[in-house]
């Protein structure tokens, strides 16, 4: 976690000395609420194949089964965003986290009974996670400055793949929520015994953001900069759209009115709802089919799913992280404008991941070759967590739990649909896998179409 910082050697100066910066200690809560999250829901897309060969579920059931968590998460996602930038994200996220905890000790169960409770279980689940995201989106708005905040989402982006480690973890499934509840802060000046310079590099980078001499790499094309000012919408010319520095550390913590009919009049907003939904649609389906294409279209043993399964989100996390130290240092050090990095991220991931799912559709000839495919184009798809995943934070931070939460309900809405249709689709094809993975292509190319023509780079709400 030290690449958080923008000097390497001045974090390991501080440990050696005693003192842990606190972004780092909120960025590992963080990290692990999504890591134990992600692993809660993902685990089914593994133990389903075993629950179907015990129980004798038909495609139907299955997709039945695997996207009824979503109808649960998609309940949550923008009233946890709104709770979260106006209460805290800690209090939010602590009562998420200790629900859909209580709903994963109670899963077995619940398996054991029948399958009305397994799915009611399921939707309990989702209710408890949806929060989480726009948590973690809103505490990093807070507690990064803008030359970390691609890190640092491509942080909690990669945790997706802690769920490779979901044994070492069923102590964190227990105590996370109560360890997050202890050390974690919703803002800086929360925090007891945060440093004078940690917290003065946190609050003095985020109006510097907007100063004269990086405005050139935030502009976007647009000639307007909406400002929400004591509740007052504001248009301002091109000439005076800059904030007055120090503006965002003197104001309050919290926000005490949300902006609905601003934030949904904007294209820039737009971008990033509409390129999640396309892009959620192949998500989902990866995350939730990938091993039940594994077992039956490329005949691995069942005994290797769960490493076929774990190897391309891993290179997905090792990728990812590695993604978000380069687009930083574009923008900061190459002075790259944001637009330009969020838009060639995209560019990356789509078509990386659409060129290899095509490629283990008609080329793969053995598991193997699968494997490596899937691999390469799921490391690719790590560019993804440097553009709309963290296109909220450029256009809008205040706002970050609250947009965060919108592109999540949008993104669910493919997950409702998309998991069950494609349960039913292997059904009335003879299990033709081609479809389902040229589907998920398409949509990859038209949501980074839409992102192309519409993304921002520049604060617009404030």
């Amino acid at each position: 976690m030290f690449y958080l910082s923008s000097n390497l050697f001045e974090n390991f100066s501080n440990c050696w000395s005693g003192y842990i910066p606190k972004r780092i200690i909120i960025i590992f809560l963080c990290t692990s609420a999504l890591i134990v999250s992600y692993a809660d829901r993902s685990n089914m897309a593994i133990a389903i194949v075993y629950m179907t060969k015990e129980f004798n579920w038909n495609h139907t059931i299955q997709g039945y089964v695997t996207s009824s968590f979503f109808f649960g998460y998609i309940t949550t996602q923008i009233i946890g965003g709104a709770l979260t930038d106006k209460f805290g994200g800690r209090k939010v996220l602590s009562i998420a986290a200790a629900t859909w905890t209580l709903f994963t000790l109670l899963t077995p169960i619940s398996g054991r009974i029948n399958i009305y409770c397994l799915i009611l279980c399921r939707i309990c689940l989702g209710v408890g996670e949806g929060a989480t995201y726009p948590c973690v989106s809103s505490l990093i708005s807070k507690w990064f400055p803008p030359e970390e905040q691609s890190r640092a989402i491509s942080a909690v982006q990669v945790s997706l793949a802690g769920k490779v480690f979901f044994g070492y973890l069923q102590l964190l499934v227990l105590f996370g929520p109560l360890f997050g509840i202890f050390y974690g802060r919703s803002v800086p000046k929360e925090y007891p015994g945060i440093s004078k310079e940690e917290l003065e590099w946190i609050l003095k980078n985020k109006s510097a953001v907007c100063s004269e001499e990086n405005f050139g790499n935030y502009q976007s094309g647009s000639r307007e900069h909406m400002i929400i000012d004591d509740g007052n919408r504001v248009s301002k010319g091109e000439n005076d759209m800059l904030l007055p520095k120090n503006q965002i550390s003197s104001r309050p913590h919290y926000v005490h009115k949300i902006p609905w009919k601003l934030l949904f009049s904007r294209r820039e907003v737009w971008a990033i709802l509409l390129c999640d939904f396309f892009c959620s649609w192949g998500y989902f389906i990866l995350l939730n089919w990938l091993p039940i294409f594994y077992y039956e279209y490329l005949n691995v043993d069942i005994r290797l799913i769960g490493i076929y399964t774990a190897l391309p989100y891993l290179s997905c996390t090792i990728m990812g992280s590695i993604v978000g130290y380069i687009c930083d240092y574009a923008i900061y050090q190459l002075k790259f404008h944001v637009l330009t990095v969020r838009k060639s991220a995209i560019i990356i991931a789509s078509l990386g991941i659409s060129i290899h799912l095509l490629l283990v559709t008609y080329l793969a000839k053995t598991s193997l070759e699968g494997l490596l495919m899937m691999t390469i184009g799921f490391a690719l798809y790590s560019f993804k967590v440097s553009s709309y995943l963290v296109s909220h934070l450029d256009i809008a931070p205040k706002y970050a739990g609250v947009i965060c939460g919108i592109r999540n309900t949008f993104g669910m809405v493919p997950a409702l649909f998309g998991i069950a249709l494609t349960g039913w689709i292997l059904e009335v094809t003879a299990n033709d896998w081609s479809i389902i993975w040229c589907i998920c292509s398409l949509f990859y190319i038209i949501g980074a179409a839409i992102y192309l023509a519409w993304a921002g780079g520049e604060v617009i709400i404030d």
